[in-house]
């Protein structure tokens, strides 16, 4: 598996609230499916980092680009590969 590193910069925070309880449990479903390696918000409010584990990136975008936040527009998303150096 190849990590992917989405940025989802916050466009419309009051909108986000709206959808923010979708939002988490979309990440619960992929969380419980093995496709999601770590996640949080950033601690400024400025939006939050999902780090996604797909076989392409083709793959971690279908499921970045499916997260309510982003089919809303309320966050703008960047989509990276990512290495880790802990290994």
């Amino acid at each position: 598996m190849i990590l992917y590193a989405a940025l989802l910069e916050m466009v419309d925070e009051e909108k986000d609230e709206q959808v923010l309880e979708i939002h988490k449990a979309y990440l619960k479903k992929h969380i419980d499916n093995g496709n999601i390696y770590a996640k949080g918000p950033f601690t400024d409010h400025s939006g939050g980092l999902i780090i996604y584990k797909a076989n392409s990136y083709n793959d971690a975008m279908e499921l970045a680009a499916n997260d309510p936040v982003v089919l809303q527009g309320t966050r703008k998303l960047t989509l990276k590969e990512w290495r880790s150096n802990l290994d």
